[in-house]
């Protein structure tokens, strides 16, 4: 079959991948644990599990995921954990995609693992090659304004993972081809107006990408070039996209999220924490916070005066107010948006987008009793240059399961998915966290 002209040379080097370097082999490890961790803690929230029990009338089954009693069928299942997965906010991500392509991936494996022998390692393989494949989709599919990524180019990344899980390597260009045809353009406006729906966009990419795979294996002729004729007709793109070249593992360059809320905000909550160490700081005192940073941080999260989690979560203001409140940005700075002393801090704070700032970054100016302190930030922690660790995995891990799962079925979790024997069940997930 011709390549296609976009993702062709990757979809080659990864159908020639048998086994992964160790380099990229422990960092899908962290970034399954980091997934799982996200997803679990999402399933404690009340929508999570109403929409869970909606889905259980077009996909009865009899699989759940930890800590849950929602039965559903595997791609019922993939979409519920991806909806949750992303609820507060935590979850990985890649600059370059300009979205997170491990997103709808992890879940999507897991739920299709939960019910036949599939290995840790054949589910780390496949999770690489979706995020690969994610990865140089998110280059080349770049939204407009208006515009929200989950939902779109993901669902490329899934297909190719399932794909290759469920039928081989030989499926994997014919089931992006499928999903490339009719890629979805989702919109910002549910941020906008305080909905959670866009929480179930990533649902859509895993069952657009399961239904892709299927169309593959059963098959079906495929179109060439699917990815680049959409980028001409939808997104009146002109010239060949330019993503990272095959060979090329962006995992490595991915990033893990230490705050909860869209990482576009992280530079200016790092600096505030900053802050927050200097003997003058004290929030009671703060007259003035100015907020320099790149313009796409801008674009992406100037919800100003938050009256919504999700509106919250996509706000510099409200990460800036909270981290100067709370020392801290995690799935409860979201609890209680109407918090008097935050609320009244996130009216102070102003907002210049720096055109000059072609790198992530941020400084933070707050006014305290007539005093001036300033902190800049850049290379926090999941950056390249200052990836999230093994330890502070599993401590974020902990923290956003322990409750739910204890202490045990947390550690056995734990040293599953980072240090499992490649050869075992992946679906002895589920038993271990008591599922």
């Amino acid at each position: 079959m011709e390549a296609d002209p976009t993702l062709g040379p990757a979809v080659a080097w990864l159908a020639d991948c048998k086994s992964l370097p160790a380099d990229v082999e422990a960092k899908a490890r962290l970034l399954l644990l980091d997934t799982m961790g996200c997803l679990l803690a999402g399933l404690r929230h009340r929508e999570v599990q109403q929409f869970g029990r909606a889905l259980q009338f077009a996909f009865p089954g009899l699989s759940a995921w930890p800590t849950s009693d929602i039965a559903l069928a595997p791609a019922g299942l993939a979409a519920l954990g991806a909806a949750a997965a992303c609820w507060d906010e935590a979850c990985e991500g890649h600059s370059a995609a300009h979205g997170r392509p491990g997103l709808p991936v992890v879940p999507a494996l897991l739920a299709l693992s939960a019910g036949q022998h599939t290995t840790l390692g054949d589910l780390l393989l496949a999770l690489v090659t979706g995020y690969e494949i994610g990865v140089r989709a998110g280059e080349a599919w770049r939204i407009p304004p208006g515009w929200h990524v989950d939902g779109s180019w993901h669902s490329l990344a899934v297909s190719a993972a399932v794909a290759r899980l469920t039928g081989g390597a030989a499926l994997m260009q014919p089931a992006i081809e499928a999903a490339a045809c009719q890629i979805p353009a989702s919109l910002y406006l549910p941020i906008t107006v305080g909905s959670v729906l866009r929480n179930t966009y990533p649902a859509h990419a895993v069952l657009l990408g399961i239904m892709s795979a299927a169309a593959a294996k059963a098959g079906f002729a495929m179109p060439i070039g699917a990815l680049d004729e959409g980028r001409r007709r939808v997104l009146n793109a002109r010239g060949n996209a330019t993503t990272a070249p095959a060979g090329e593992w962006t995992i490595l360059s991915g990033y893990l999220k230490p705050f909860a809320g869209v990482r576009h905000t992280h530079y200016a909550v790092d600096a505030c924490l900053r802050l927050r160490q200097k003997p003058e700081f004290s929030p009671d005192k703060i007259t003035a916070i100015k907020v320099q940073t790149y313009p796409e941080a801008v674009q992406y999260c100037g919800n100003r005066a938050p009256r919504s989690a999700i509106q919250a979560q996509f706000s510099l203001s409200y990460a800036v107010a909270a981290a100067l409140v709370l020392g801290d940005l995690g799935p409860d700075a979201y609890t209680d948006i109407g918090d008097p002393v935050i609320t009244g801090l996130e009216r102070l704070v102003w907002i210049e987008a720096d055109p000059a700032r072609h790198k992530r970054s941020a400084t933070v100016t707050i006014g305290v009793s007539g005093n001036t302190l300033v902190e800049h930030a850049e290379n926090v922690v999941g950056d390249p240059a200052n990836p999230m660790n093994k330890d502070q995995a599993v401590a974020k891990f902990r923290r956003y399961v322990e409750s739910s799962l204890g202490p045990a079925p947390t550690k056995l979790l734990v040293d599953f998915f980072i240090d499992g024997n490649l050869t075992v069940p992946a679906r002895q997930c589920f038993a271990l966290a008591g599922g």
